[in-house]
């Protein structure tokens, strides 16, 4: 769920953890936490443990099902999340954020050099967090809406209605995210700690059902019980996973909230809260077998069963909405990044920066859930899809980890090693465990994983090739400087801006300007926008000013890989460096390159082709760096890749 705290309106800290000395200041920074972070984890009770019953072979003794289940889902939970996350990897963040695209900016910078590898790896970890947020939204809600066919006084006629009903809910969810979440998601932590509160108060009421299910908390249970299922025993561990879908969250959105919050929320409400509950279901079963086809809803006494179905609904859509922003910010972050072209990203909200809706992430999520929702129909099919995409993310966290610690930590080779080989083998098992579920649904995460990770190299070589080629054909900015002073062209008043992502050499539109209307401005900025690999750029190091000579002058205006430029906002920090112009008498001119296929470019045909239509459908610069509309000179030329 990477940033999803500030695009679902929750409290940015600016990295770092300055709320950890005012008790007020973390709790209140807890509870916003647990309706962003922990809404993904704390909607898996509704069927973890009934999956990895399902699952266990007849033959085994019901008793060492149940104990084995609840100890190996506890100690997942204390070894990946607690452990994993919470201890370790949270020590490593970008200036407070952390995120899988936040960990490869910051490996990138550690190894000091760009590394293929490490590229890969972010983009095999954002790939794999969209197939996450299709799969999410649409499990958790149905996984609630089920509860309906339990429900006292429904009829069977109502209960066939479920999936309608889950399509309704996921459509309307995606509907009202062009308007902003700000105002809703203020409700987000109390209403996921009251669901956390029902979730360790169902465990309680039903842990004295069965005691002896205490021993469920040893872990040679889970041993045990993996030793007797045989080879079943590996595929169960798949259904155990889903106990701990939504742990890489807590590293994600550490940025909004910072360490201490999440790790206290984790620690003291939503970690007791889910053992006690997994414990309660496990008793329950012990003591009623017949219980174990739904034993969430079979726990809920008949009295607040109503109440706790709408809570565990709500708290679906808060876990639904959390992934969905998610997204909305991975966008950006791989936009900024150059591992996407320029998209459409619009502000839902002017005073908090991360509110933004990004429509076609949108759209492509709502078809998704609901072509999930025809195909599979039940959150148990549907659950043989989902945990292959967050085993396969934290992987990649383990990967990039290492490079922290030997590289920008300076540890030796056995340190990192030991440090990550566990947490590795760890994720691999469970890995593993998910992959025999190919036939079953794990495959549709992979393959959307996989069309991103092409998605994402394509445009990746493809900016660089073209760039490279540009380069080639392109004039250096010093040659041209001095052919203008040998033979000085017609000057027009006022200042002219030309975009380019080269400063050293002269940009397509100054060219094209200069062959066609024959001018050149009285004052020219030769402009770059860069990507910071750090999350945010403070205003005093926003821009730096070069003079190239009395005509030229170059500007370089740096983002973070969280911010949305805003070229004439940084313009106005120009004046604090004495570059003074007035935005509305400048000319932004801008080359727009008309590419085409070459069999010759370095890469295969149909990557030229997908290149070329990821180009033609980019957002419009001017729209994309906020420019004014009607001062913009786009100026075109043609390029082979």
């Amino acid at each position: 769920m990477a940033d999803a705290a500030e695009s679902a309106g929750g409290p940015h800290t600016g990295g770092g953890d300055p709320h950890g000395g005012r008790p007020e200041g973390l709790a209140a920074l807890t509870l916003g936490a647990l309706g962003v972070v922990f809404g993904d984890i704390g909607t898996s009770p509704l069927y973890a443990m009934r999956e990895a019953l399902a699952h266990s072979r007849a033959d085994v003794s019901a008793e060492l099902s149940v104990l084995g289940v609840v100890s190996l889902i506890t100690w997942a939970l204390i070894l990946v999340v607690t452990l994993k996350y919470v201890a370790l990897i949270m020590r490593a963040d970008n200036k407070g954020e952390g995120g899988t695209l936040a960990l490869m900016a910051l490996a990138q910078r550690a190894l000091k050099r760009r590394s293929g590898t490490v590229l890969l790896l972010g983009m095999a970890g954002a790939a794999l967090f969209y197939g996450d947020s299709v799969i999410t939204p649409a499990i958790s809600v149905l996984g609630a809406v089920e509860g309906l066919r339990d429900a006292p006084g429904v009829s069977p006629e109502l209960g066939g209605l479920v999936l309608p009903i889950a399509a309704a809910i996921l459509i309307v969810l995606f509907l009202v995210q062009s308007r902003g979440t700000a105002t809703i998601a203020k409700a987000f932590g109390p209403i996921t700690l009251a669901w956390f509160v029902i979730l360790g108060a169902l465990g309680v009421y039903h842990i004295f059902d069965s005691p002896s299910v205490l021993r469920g908390l040893l872990p040679h249970y889970g041993v045990i019980f993996l030793m007797d299922n045989g080879f079943v025993g590996f595929v169960i561990l798949g259904s155990v996973f889903l106990a701990v879908t939504g742990a890489e969250a807590l590293y994600a959105d550490m940025g909004h909230f910072g360490k201490a919050p999440i790790r206290a929320g984790w620690l003291a409400i939503v970690l007791p809260a889910l053992v006690l509950n997994y414990l309660g279901q496990g008793a329950m079963v012990l003591d009623r077998p017949e219980m174990r086809d739904n034993p969430f809803f079979g726990m809920v006494p008949t009295l607040v069963y109503w109440p706790v179905l709408l809570m565990a609904a709500a708290a679906s859509v808060i876990a639904s909405q959390a992934v969905i922003s998610g997204a909305f910010s991975v966008t950006q972050q791989a936009v900024q990044l150059g591992l996407l072209p320029r998209i459409d990203i619009r502000r839902t909200s002017e005073t908090q920066a991360g509110q933004i809706y990004v429509p076609q992430v949108n759209t492509f999520l709502m078809v998704g859930v609901i072509l999930l929702l025809l195909t599979f129909q039940t959150s148990s099919n549907l659950a043989a899809a989902y945990g292959i995409a967050v085993t396969g993310s934290m992987f990649v966290d383990t990967l990039l980890f290492f490079v922290i610690i030997r590289y920008l930590w300076k540890k030796p080779l056995w340190v990192a090693v030991l440090a990550t080989a566990g947490f590795g083998a760890l994720d691999l098992v469970f890995m593993s465990s998910n992959l025999l579920k190919l036939a079953q649904g794990a495959w549709l995460p992979l393959l959307a994983g996989a069309l991103m990770v092409v998605i994402m190299w394509t445009w990746s070589r493809g900016t660089r090739i073209l760039a490279e080629k540009t380069r080639r054909d392109s004039v250096a900015l010093g040659e041209l400087i001095d052919m203008l002073q040998a033979r000085p062209p017609h000057r027009a008043s006022g200042a002219a801006i030309f975009l380019t992502s080269d400063a050293d050499v002269a940009p397509v539109a100054l060219m094209h300007n200069l062959k066609h209307n024959k001018v050149l401005h009285e004052r020219n900025i030769i402009l770059t926008v860069l990507t910071a690999q750090t999350p945010r750029v403070r205003d005093e190091e926003r821009i730096r000013i070069e003079p190239v000579n009395d005509d030229f002058k170059k500007l370089t205006v740096s983002y973070g890989f969280m911010e949305s430029p805003n070229i004439p906002k940084a313009l106005t920090l120009c004046r604090q460096q004495g570059l003074k112009f007035d935005i509305m008498a400048t000319s932004f001119f801008l080359g727009r390159r008309s590419v085409v296929p070459s069999a010759s470019s370095g890469m295969p045909l149909w990557q030229d082709k997908l290149f070329i239509f990821l180009m033609r459908n980019a957002a419009n610069p001017t729209d994309f760096f906020r420019i004014p509309p009607g001062r913009v000179v786009e100026l075109g030329t043609q390029v082979t890749v």
